[in-house]
């Protein structure tokens, strides 16, 4: 080993979606080319108030609030109430750059505050992020059983765990399968047992069965829901969310995040606001994506898949025939030009299925059904 070499240390894994390459050059060979319905990445327009706000806010000029303008977190928080019913106090409300940064950050900033406790807990099928957060703050990573609707089983945490537990995560709707976690439970399990609870709802407005919910629907004690534009507003691009809840934890969150440089910047809050405020935008997109789920569900239950609506979010979770996903993924990329995410990169108790993301425009969907109906069953 030279002089110069690097110590032996931590080596990160595969990006899950890097391994799909060679998938993609299958579906790139057909007519048309690859429809990518591996990555949850909105095509369709935001709102043109949004555009203009982000191109003519002149915030680009000073430093950004770390902790959001009082513009964006009123906005923020006017949502919160119009949508789900629950009233928000601005000041235990902070912005965020998206929230992969912050599910990812979590459990670093929480081992700074709490050194003797060193697991974090989320549900044993779900974005990858949870566990990946934990890993890179030198933390444990425990999977909690899911049931058989994709909800998290809070009976099935090891007490063991639950003493060593620095948060939970829980996600409603949830990413991939579309479960409905009871939120209010999971508030009372934090608080039994002292861990605080990150509710992840980024999905919220595209909740199916049912009213939209949120874990500060219990109360912000011991809580903190995360919130997010990408999906509601199809802006992934341009990073924007919040946090809200308990105020010691969102202030403590806030604090550290200033010190470390967080800030979503200044055009970005004042779109941000913007969106926030508007929701006629999103009642269309909600259209959009139920239409695309019930007609792609129906493409695939006449080709013999199995593929029912989720209680919430925009992908379908569909099981592969003989339990193998790798093989149906290769399947649909050779016969149907789809490339699809297998159920391995959101735990591997998701082995069996794979997910679809129901994000490209009505078009490619359309060139999906032609193929999969001409394809050989």
């Amino acid at each position: 080993m030279s002089a110069m070499a690097a110590p032996e240390g931590f080596r990160p894994p595969p990006y899950p979606y890097d391994r799909l390459e060679e998938l993609r050059a299958v579906a790139d060979a057909l007519p048309g080319g690859c429809v990518d319905l591996s990555i949850g990445t909105p095509c369709d327009a935001p709102p043109p108030g949004v555009l203009a706000a982000l191109g003519g806010s002149g915030a680009e000029r000073g430093y950004p609030f770390s902790i959001g303008s009082g513009a964006y977190r009123e906005a923020a928080a006017g949502w919160l109430e119009r949508r789900l019913g629950v009233a928000a106090d601005p000041a235990q409300l902070a912005a965020c750059i998206g929230t992969k940064e912050l599910v990812a950050g979590v459990p670093h900033w929480l081992r700074l505050r709490t050194p003797s406790r060193d697991t974090v807990l989320y549900p044993a099928v779900s974005y990858p992020t949870y566990a990946m957060g934990a890993t890179l703050a030198g933390c444990r990573s425990v999977p909690v059983a899911v049931d058989e609707a994709w909800s998290i089983d809070l009976s099935s945490i090891d007490p063991a765990d639950a003493e060593r537990a620095l948060c939970l995560w829980v996600n409603t709707p949830g990413n991939p399968a579309g479960g409905l976690d009871d939120l209010v439970a999971a508030a009372a399990w934090g608080r039994a047992h002292g861990v605080p609870v990150f509710s992840d709802e980024c999905y919220v407005e595209f909740t199916w069965d049912g009213p939209p919910r949120t874990i500060l629907a219990a109360g912000e004690d011991g809580v903190v829901a995360v919130h997010s534009l990408s999906k509601r507003s199809n802006l992934a691009g341009v990073r924007a969310g919040f946090y809200a809840g308990d105020g010691e934890l969102v202030r403590y969150l806030a604090e550290v995040r200033k010190h470390a440089g967080f800030m979503v910047p200044g055009p970005v809050q004042a779109a941000g606001a913007v969106a926030w405020a508007d929701d006629a935008h999103v009642d269309e997109q909600r259209s959009r994506y139920h239409r695309r789920l019930v007609h792609l569900r129906d493409v695939l239950q006449v080709w013999g898949l199995d593929a029912p609506l989720p209680a919430g979010g925009f992908y379908l979770w569909v099981a592969a025939p003989d339990g193998d996903a790798w093989a149906l993924a290769r399947r649909l990329a050779r016969h149907a030009g789809v490339l699809v995410s297998p159920g391995e990169f959101y735990g591997p108790a998701g082995a069996g299925h794979v997910r679809m993301a129901l994000v490209q425009p009505d078009d490619r969907l359309d060139l999906v059904a032609r193929r999969l109906e001409a394809a050989p069953r």
